[in-house]
């Protein structure tokens, strides 16, 4: 299977060892700690974001427990639920005007 294109390239993967909170999620590797998506865009998205997130009584989305945008090998489902954000940031009426 051929690797795609991302993989390996500098653009797909930061670490910033010296943050206060590194790693601040638990299940992935420290090598391969991904904090290039530090806020998860996926966040938009709901329960529908791909991780295991849980809601709080009061609606809260609560993240704590997901590592999925910090695995280096999850760059490419990130980037591609970009048309589902922007469609989600459009549905609620959060698109810059």
């Amino acid at each position: 299977m051929k690797e795609p294109r991302w993989k390996g390239k500098h653009y797909a993967f930061f670490q910033n060892r010296e943050c206060e909170y590194f790693p601040c999620h638990e299940g992935v590797a420290e090598d391969a700690f991904n904090c290039l998506f530090c806020y998860c865009p996926l966040y938009v998205l709901g329960g529908e974001c791909g991780g295991n997130p849980v809601f709080r009584e009061n609606g809260i989305k609560d993240c704590t427990n997901c590592s999925l945008p910090h695995d280096a090998d999850h760059y490419g489902y990130v980037t591609g639920q970009f048309d589902r954000i922007r469609e989600a940031m459009r549905d609620n009426d959060s698109e810059p005007r």
